[in-house]
């Protein structure tokens, strides 16, 4: 399914038009200073992106991936968590891009750019909260180890509840009189498991999917489950995804178009043909013997 067709980024003549209509100063400032993400991408000759169901950004860190991600998220108005490097002038940049959605469509409720950091914070809690069942945990123990080996009087009905924790500590084995008690962790995954879990949990059925690095804390074998699962939602679930990736096992993605960020003028390469790639098969290929 596609939603977005194309979206167009400033041509360097809007953005030399832009500079031209304020105070001399700021057109200085625009030469001398950072003005991110005005100077990014007509060096690359980068003017319109043309989308497919699943359409990758590929390119060395400091390539514009993520800035295009960004671009495009905030020009739909898709929702996301994580805060994005902005700029004063990432609005006044916004307002020279454009873009055009495929035939009669529009974006779908549910679409959202979801970046590495959302992933690293959704980490983070899952730690945090199974630290505290962890912290709980051994309190029971305590609890657990005082009320079996304890006498306990009761004097009066306020004291009822603390008395049958006491018989029951008698009763029951340490695990099973803590297990009782114990709020369950999230789970018991690392966190590529986890990491994966949440993409699966947050990518739903007819949406469109923003990805910026989505093979941050994955495995391969777990990248090559999350290409597996994306190729899915675009063929048989409606997803229309816009990927920025270093990983070759997403680029390899069947059906995909790959765009190389690397490259001047930026242009659709195939995924054995991008650097990165390349590198890894070179590095394969020099190892070759140790394989046989």
């Amino acid at each position: 399914m596609v939603y977005l067709d194309t979206f167009n980024v400033a041509s360097a003549d809007r953005e030399d038009s832009f500079v031209l209509n304020y105070p001399y100063q700021l057109e200085m400032q625009c030469y001398t200073h950072n003005v991110y993400p005005f100077k990014v991408f007509p060096q690359k000759g980068l003017k319109r992106l043309e989308f497919e169901p699943i359409t990758i950004l590929y390119g060395s860190n400091g390539s514009g991936k993520s800035t295009l991600l960004n671009l495009i998220a905030e020009k739909l108005g898709l929702s996301r968590s994580a805060p994005f490097n902005n700029s004063p002038y990432f609005e006044d940049y916004l307002k020279l891009c454009d873009y055009t959605l495929h035939q009669r469509a529009s974006i779908p409720k549910g679409s959202k750019l979801i970046a590495s950091d959302d992933v690293f914070d959704f980490l983070l809690d899952v730690r945090a909260i199974n630290e505290g069942v962890a912290d709980r945990r051994e309190t029971l123990f305590e609890e657990y180890n005082d009320k079996r080996h304890n006498r306990y009087q009761m004097r009066s009905l306020k004291d009822y509840e603390e008395l049958k924790a006491h018989n029951e500590a008698k009763r029951k084995t340490k695990s099973q009189y803590t297990a009782e008690r114990l709020p369950k962790e999230i789970n018991g995954a690392s966190n590529g498991e986890s990491a994966f879990s949440y993409f699966a949990n947050e990518i739903r059925e007819n949406a469109l999917y923003l990805l910026d690095e989505p093979e941050n804390s994955l495995s391969v074998k777990l990248q090559m489950e999350l290409a597996e699962f994306i190729e899915n939602s675009a063929r048989f679930f409606g997803c229309q995804f816009i990927i920025s990736t270093h990983s070759p096992f997403v680029l390899s993605m069947k059906g995909a178009k790959v765009y190389d960020l690397d490259s001047t003028p930026v242009r659709e390469k195939d995924w054995t043909e991008l650097e990165n790639v390349r590198l890894w098969f070179e590095f394969f290929q020099s190892h070759r013997e140790k394989f046989l």
